[in-house]
């Protein structure tokens, strides 16, 4: 099926329309294809093709990334790449392969699994992490069928200990969250009182130990330097200035910052109040000058005209709001365009959230008053900073104690032959 007739626009709107309708992929991920699709467009305005097709693609991603390892690309890097693929496979055959695995849920079963995971959607988990639920209960749904099993009363702990145990060893931490989407699956059946017997309790624990890296940080002098470095003579730069700061100044997550309204803005009381798209905690922040004042600017000279409810917008039509996608490429950008090294250290907005915890505990601020600041619901999220401040790690440590020297001299001991 060729497509060299349609424009750009009518090409990547209808390539939209079938990810949205036949593989049902959700509008923020529709978004940033747009986005991405957007830099294509730029890239044939400048060379000045007026169609779209796989040669075209082919030398675009040519020209953005040449001979460059695709293992060692940014992940935002990889979805460029990924986005204008998917734009060729459309262009050239009309349709687009899922690269999804299926999961289906048939039979009463896949009903109580579906139940489920809409009531873990209602808990405003992220969706990378509903989607893995979904794909471990779709996995051991097939087990279950495949060994005759259509009943939830049928299932006993044998079924569950040896589907568990047929798992390949050798990847511990998808056997791992297998066994934690498993339990809350059957404790929720339990607790709905659709089981008499609490199998959760009965799957065994692994012995995986999750060793969590040291968060990417970067110093207050890495932060001013890039805040300084944004252009702010024009609409783009406007916008990307308040929005850095929204997430440098007031740890502000990167959803939060694509969902913010104009409700949510009190001038009057100098404050910020909104419910956090993560948690669902209502929030309140200082509204600080400096934020004020950059957000202003934007909506005085840099905001598209709109009636939208969403205060930060795309730069290019359609003028619809951003999203958290957008608001990490913007810092990834604006961290490149600074010259600041990012080199083994991640440069999405998450980090000038984590540099600002950083910031705080070097100034002594105590943990309740952190997690106020960044929303987090108790301190022991707040705790998972605390090892990025290594001057306040040090006054913890202890002092070893001196060994006398008749521990060296003994005989039989350790050191002595």
């Amino acid at each position: 099926m060729k497509e060299k007739c349609k424009t750009f626009e009518e090409l990547t709107s209808i390539a939209a329309d079938f990810l949205r309708n036949k593989l049902l992929r959700s509008d923020g991920t529709i978004r940033h294809y747009h986005v991405l699709w957007r830099r294509v467009k730029r890239y044939m305005e400048s060379k000045q093709i007026e169609y779209f097709d796989t040669t075209v693609g082919k030398e675009y991603l040519l020209q953005e990334f040449g001979g460059r390892d695709y293992a060692k690309l940014s992940k935002r890097e990889k979805d460029l790449i990924r986005s204008v693929n998917v734009l060729c496979e459309f262009q050239k055959t009309g349709a687009i392969q899922s690269r999804k695995e299926q999961t289906v849920f048939e039979g009463s079963i896949g009903q109580l699994m579906t139940a489920y995971l809409c009531h873990k959607i209602s808990l405003r988990l992220k969706k990378h992490t509903t989607d893995l639920h979904q794909l471990y209960l779709s996995r051991f749904l097939g087990y279950l069928h495949k060994n005759g099993i259509t009943s939830i009363k049928t299932i006993n702990q044998l079924h569950i200990l040896n589907y568990l145990k047929g798992m390949d060893s050798r990847f511990s931490t998808l056997t791992h969250q297998t066994i934690i989407t498993l339990r809350g699956f059957f404790r929720y059946l339990y607790e709905q009182q659709l089981l008499d017997i609490d199998f959760s309790s009965l799957i065994p624990k692994d012995n995986f130990i999750k060793q969590p890296k040291l968060p990417s940080v970067y110093s207050p002098k890495e932060i001013e330097t890039m805040i300084g470095s944004i252009d702010r003579a024009n609409a783009t730069g406007k916008r990307n200035y308040a929005i850095v700061l929204l997430a440098a100044r007031l740890g502000l997550r990167a959803s939060d910052i694509a969902n913010l309204k104009f409700e949510h803005l009190h001038w009057e009381q100098c404050t910020i109040v909104f419910n956090q798209y993560k948690t669902g905690k209502k929030t309140e922040l200082p509204l600080l000058a400096e934020v004020g004042d950059a957000i202003i600017d934007y909506l005085r000279y840099g905001r598209p005209k709109s009636n939208e409810a969403f205060v930060f917008l795309l730069s290019r039509s359609p003028y619809t709001p951003v999203h958290g996608g957008a608001i990490t490429g913007i810092v990834h950008s604006c961290l490149v365009k600074a010259g600041i090294n990012i080199e083994n250290r991640k440069h999405g907005s998450h980090t000038l959230r984590h540099s600002l915890a950083g910031i705080l505990l070097e100034k002594g601020t105590i943990l309740p008053v952190i997690s106020e600041v960044l929303g987090h619901e108790n301190t022991a999220s707040t705790r998972y900073y605390l090892r990025i401040d290594l001057k306040s790690l040090r006054q913890c440590a202890l002092d070893v104690p001196s060994v006398s020297t008749s521990f060296y001299d003994q005989k039989g001991g350790y050191f002595y032959e």
